[in-house]
């Protein structure tokens, strides 16, 4: 059983803490914020030790795994220094998204994990579902033949101002993670984005893009519809099919070429996901069970560098929007 601590108690560390504390593969031993209150009240509705400075915490609870899971700045700007001091004390860390605002501390904390040889994750939890896992082996065994184009739209309402890149840099890390799960790498980008009455950043996006194996793909997403059913779409077509995959998990339809008879998978009533919080205990989950398998760094699923790609490919959009060039994922 694992040793897991979580640095960082907003709503979502809560809800990272909540999965370790449910999950046969670990053991909450403590909590830390540096909010005195907020860890406090964590540490006493989970029955783990509370501490309110990382080093005195990983020294105290040698820990073998560490979500961290601040916010800051764009989402991003305070994941650094605890991911940084967690790789340094030889944990294996599993980073929130975006895993952060700055590609340069981005690269640091990727390069930091493979000097310590620990594995180091991002919670791109929209690619930890059943119907993902369906759609990605239809992909690998060859189904939807040479690929094409993909699809990809997300869409959810968040009324909060940021950077005028903050709907870009923080809502998108989870739509690039899945068309590069079912494509491959980004290679070119070009960005387009409005801003809807009464905002000041730009909240409404939509992107082109140039996969290295030649496919093509466009994105849309905004920060200004209302979250109803559904919130996000993916199709991806090649010359021998396409699948849709609505939702992340509530349906995945493969449509073969030429074949009018579709293979549909539907989240079961009884024994599938409940909701998007099962999205968090899926990704959990698997990198405990990673872990515990003794996998490779390089072998995790949304690995860091995974999650570096992804926002190098939204650097590239902001720069793009910025020019009104295309520009190439650096």
């Amino acid at each position: 059983m694992l040793r897991a601590c979580v640095i960082g108690l907003g709503p979502i560390g809560n809800r990272h803490a909540d999965m370790y504390k449910g999950d046969r593969l670990a053991e909450l031993v403590g909590v830390c914020d540096l909010r005195k209150e907020r860890a406090d009240a964590a540490a006493a509705r989970l029955g783990a030790r509370a501490w309110y400075d990382v080093d005195t915490m990983l020294r105290e609870a040698q820990p073998d795994v560490v979500s961290v899971t601040t916010g800051g700045y764009e989402y991003g700007s305070e994941h650094y220094l605890p991911t940084m001091q967690a790789l340094e004390f030889g944990c294996h860390v599993l980073g929130e998204k975006p895993i952060s605002n700055n590609i340069r501390e981005a690269e640091e904390m990727v390069a930091k994990a493979k000097e310590k040889g620990v594995c180091y994750g991002i919670n791109l939890n929209h690619r930890f579902t059943p119907a993902a896992r369906i759609a990605k082996g239809w992909v690998e065994e060859g189904r939807l033949g040479h690929l094409l184009f993909v699809n990809m739209s997300m869409w959810i309402m968040n009324p909060r101002e940021s950077s005028p890149y903050f709907q870009l840099k923080a809502l998108h890390p989870h739509t690039v993670d899945v068309m590069r799960y079912f494509c491959g790498d980004i290679e070119a980008v070009q960005c387009f984005a409005t801003k809807a009455p009464g905002r000041n950043i730009w909240s409404t996006a939509t992107f082109n893009m140039r996969f290295v194996n030649g496919a093509v793909g466009t994105l849309t997403g905004s920060y200004d519809i209302e979250r109803g059913h559904p919130m996000e779409r993916c199709e991806v077509a090649g010359t021998g099919g396409r699948f849709v995959l609505e939702d992340m998990f509530r349906e995945l339809t493969l449509y073969p070429a030429g074949n009018m008879l579709k293979t549909s998978y539907s989240n079961p009533i009884f024994g599938g996901m409940g909701g998007f919080e099962d999205t968090f205990k899926d990704r959990i989950h698997r990198f405990l069970e990673q872990l515990t398998a003794g996998a490779k760094p390089e072998e995790i699923d949304g690995s860091g560098v995974e999650g570096l790609a992804a926002q190098k490919v939204l650097a590239a959009a902001i720069e793009s929007l910025d020019t009104e060039k295309i520009v190439y994922v650096r």
